[in-house]
């Protein structure tokens, strides 16, 4: 073919090595308009149908690949194997060679694109699966990438160079310090995903508190090298992921799992307060529901202990008697244990802590019915907003630091 257009431009009147040029020339550009022209056909005629098809049809893993242009990409490697194939025309072993070195870096070129998308398109395919939230595959792939475009790299310098790429790989051992400097991170990334993964010690959707990083919030994504976390604030914070093995992180996960959020709050009472409960406060108590039954049975208990052992009840400091604190905690008690937000089959309790400078701690302790935020807090809210009303009817003071209007009170 060659030499019928050397043969051609000869008779036109050039010379020999002009009109071999030309004849290069010309078989160059015709094979590159029969690439661009079998791309067009590839492009505008079976790249449509195939869409079409795929747009039809119920699966959706071709629909990701759709998306992931995966098939977009790899029709441009046709081209390249055409070239690739036509180089023998120009009936010249070293111009072959050159254009057939080329045209497989381009191919190389392209596959590792393709390739590219064909992984992302299979973690897309995977985040579909329930199971991805516990066994996330994207830093896997990530590194199934580093390997393949290394690999390819190596191929393409070999054979740009016309060299064996086991010799380049020999020489890959020199190398290794510099790798492992360069891909420290993707190196410790992909040992962290490996324990993160094989511990289960991290999903996507896991709720992780890491207050160095400044993250409380959502797990939204597990790469490679990094986690992504999405904060209630909705700004996004970006892990080390070896730092998640190397450091502690506290992982909500367990709270879900267990069905119910943990109430622990305490309310302040003013010692002074404290009293022994009269005669009148316990009648007034009887007609308490939450204490009826409670002040019924702690009168009998009293009342036989001190009989029992000789006790002059006469003065309040002889044996056993109720105070407005005691009868305050058997009623937030049983107060807690019929609240329709509070899990009845899991611990809870009202328990005095050790007094302190503000005053004696009452604890309230329990585990709410529902773990959304929104409702936890409402059950919080409901519970503390009756205590805080309901303690002026055991003759008891929650401590305040005194403001304004607690110090012209004093002075009244």
């Amino acid at each position: 073919m060659k030499d019928l257009f050397s043969n051609y431009f000869e008779n036109k009147g050039a010379d020999d090595g002009s009109a071999g040029l030309m004849a290069a020339l010309v078989i160059t550009l015709a094979i590159i308009v029969i690439c661009i022209l079998i791309h067009i056909i590839l492009k505008k005629v079976v790249l449509r149908i195939v869409t079409k098809i795929i747009r039809r049809n119920k699966l959706t893993w071709d629909d990701v690949l759709l998306e992931r242009k995966v098939i977009h990409r790899a029709i441009l490697i046709v081209p390249g194997i055409l070239f690739y194939s036509l180089s023998d025309i120009y009936e010249n072993a070293d111009l072959t060679e050159i254009i057939q070195r080329l045209a497989a870096t381009y191919v190389m070129i392209v596959l590792i694109f393709v390739v590219s998308s064909l992984l992302d398109s299979i973690d897309d395919i995977y985040r579909k699966n329930p199971i991805s939230n516990v066994r996330p595959i994207k830093g896997l792939l990530q590194v199934v990438k580093i390997v393949l475009f290394i690999i390819i790299g190596i191929v393409i310098i070999a054979t740009l160079l016309d060299q064996s790429p086991l010799v380049l790989l020999s020489g890959i051992g020199a190398l290794a310090a510099v790798f492992s400097f360069v891909f420290k991170d993707s190196i410790l990334g992909f040992i962290a995903g490996i324990m993160l993964t094989s511990n289960d010690m991290l999903r996507i959707g896991d709720w992780i508190e890491m207050p160095k990083y400044g993250a409380d919030g959502d797990v939204i994504d597990i790469t490679l090298n990094t986690v992504k976390v999405q904060n209630w604030d909705k700004t996004f914070v970006t892990i080390p992921a070896y730092a998640l093995v190397s450091d502690s992180f506290k992982n909500w996960r367990g709270m879900f799992q267990f069905g119910g959020r943990r109430i622990k709050r305490s309310i302040y009472i003013d010692v002074n307060s404290v009293d022994f409960c009269t005669n009148e406060m316990i009648e007034k108590f009887k007609k308490i529901h939450y204490l009826k039954d409670y002040i019924t049975e702690k009168e009998k208990e009293l009342e036989d202990y001190n009989i029992k052992n000789d006790i002059d009840t006469e003065h309040k400091i002889n044996g056993r008697h109720m105070t407005n604190l005691g009868t305050f905690r058997a009623y937030l008690q049983n107060y807690i244990g019929n609240h329709p937000g509070i899990n009845q089959e899991k611990i809870m309790m009202v328990r005095q802590l050790a007094a302190g400078e503000n005053g004696i701690p009452l604890e309230i302790y329990g585990f709410t019915r529902d773990t959304a935020w929104v409702n936890y807090e409402g059950v919080q809210s409901d519970i503390f907003d009756h205590v805080y009303a309901v303690a002026r009817e055991f003759e008891l003071r929650i401590f305040q630091t005194p403001s304004g209007y607690d110090i012209r009170g004093y002075a009244d």
